[in-house]
């Protein structure tokens, strides 16, 4: 699959630095080109004969050669590369690059890349949920650039949280799903339902759950990686997406969302229903702020639209419909009755019993159960490689219909 794509690596200064040399060796075994940008600090973690050694290439690090004054051009990096890695990327390349600024040679040949540009974080805890790292990687996922959530684990600082940068294996996955799958779903339109509704009780108050839309958000961008036009309708979340082929549609209620899919489902090719919608709603939802009191408050609930229900419907051949179970208990039972009864093609199914999976993570579990009882179990992964095995998953069934 990656023989003969010219692959360029990026090395900033971090710890982490000694994986790259883990990526470019299995980059290269691979059949790969690879050619290694570092900046000066990096040298201080990794040493350029290291990685020269590794690549089989000569490591640029300056401008131009100080001995012979030959120059590095960055334009013509820019030109050779299939694809650009950046791994690992500490929070100041990241602001960089967010701003354009462009003060080092691996820097400049990110601002002349033609090709699709994929960064991998790697920082300390504090450092990568800071509002500004977190706005500049929301900057550079709108440009199009592809990000790879870091770990959850052990920093060098001595603290444990978000930050570590992915290890190889994953990194190597995002590639070659990348190069197998960056052209499957050109001309297709895929709906996706992502994040939780609001259903309100008064003016101040709702009913909802946990979901924090990042499922649904990861599957839009995978499946807008691979040339599908998405249409995101998405409840209220804290995330941003700017992709040039996800249109948003945003929506707060049950009803609303509803009503924006079976307004967009007829003109797609397939829809993935990722949100948490909510069951029920408030009948009768106050004007004015409930006051507390002593007494007990009861709420009378009605039913919202069985939004995947009618989408299987209304479903016509050659459309595709997914779901998603999420199960406390029986979860193969209760996802195979759900199946059946939306009109599934697929269901995705996952546990809140499984460390790692659920609501308000970074990383899920997930198997997948199809119409004819066969079942796919996959580890515990990011959600964006979870959702780059759905959409493969998807691109299968296309290829049958």
């Amino acid at each position: 699959m990656l023989k003969g794509k010219h692959i360029l690596i990026g090395i900033t200064g971090s710890i982490a630095a000694y994986k790259a040399a883990i990526i470019v060796r299995a980059l290269v075994k691979e059949g790969a080109e690879v050619k290694v940008l570092m900046t000066s600090l990096a040298k201080q973690f990794i040493t350029p004969l290291t990685m020269a050694t590794l690549s089989k290439n000569p490591i640029l690090v300056d401008f131009f050669n100080p001995e012979s004054g030959e120059w590095n051009s960055h334009v013509n990096l820019g030109l050779w590369a299939d694809l650009y890695l950046i791994a690992p990327a500490t929070a100041n390349s990241i602001a960089k690059m967010a701003q354009g600024i462009a003060d080092n040679l691996l820097l400049t040949t990110y601002l002349s890349a033609r090709c699709p540009v994929v960064i991998a974080p790697a920082m300390d805890m504090d450092m990568f949920q800071h509002a500004t790292t977190q706005k500049n990687l929301q900057i550079l996922r709108s440009y199009g650039n592809i990000i790879i959530e870091p770990a959850i684990g052990e920093l060098a600082s001595g603290l444990e949280g978000k930050g570590r940068m992915e290890e190889p294996d994953q990194i190597l996955a995002t590639i070659n799903n990348y190069f197998n799958s960056g052209e499957k779903l050109i001309g297709k339109k895929i709906l996706v339902t992502a994040g939780p509704t609001y259903e309100a009780i008064d003016p101040v108050r709702f009913i909802s759950n946990h979901s924090s839309g990042k499922m649904g958000y990861a599957l839009a961008e995978a499946l807008a990686n691979m040339g599908a036009d998405v249409v995101l309708v998405s409840g209220p979340v804290k995330i941003s997406l700017q992709h040039p082929k996800v249109k948003l549609i945003e929506t707060v209620t049950a009803k609303e969302m509803h009503k924006a899919c079976l307004k967009e489902f007829p003109k797609c090719n397939a829809a993935i229903l990722a949100a948490a919608v909510a069951d029920y709603a408030p009948s009768k939802p106050s004007k004015e702020k409930i006051k507390k009191s002593a007494n007990n408050l009861k709420l009378d609930l009605s039913p919202n639209p069985d939004i995947a229900f009618e989408l299987g419907k209304l479903k016509k051949k050659g459309q595709v419909l997914i779901g998603f179970a999420l199960e406390t208990n029986d979860a193969l039972k209760n996802a195979g009755m759900k199946l059946k009864n939306k009109n599934f093609d697929f269901i995705v199914i996952n546990s809140l019993s499984d460390a790692g999976a659920g609501f308000n993570t970074d990383t899920n579990k997930i198997s997948i159960l199809d119409k004819n009882n066969n079942i796919q179990h996959f580890e515990l992964k990011s959600k964006q490689i979870v959702a780059k095995d759905i959409a493969e998953k998807l691109c299968e069934l296309f290829g049958n219909k």
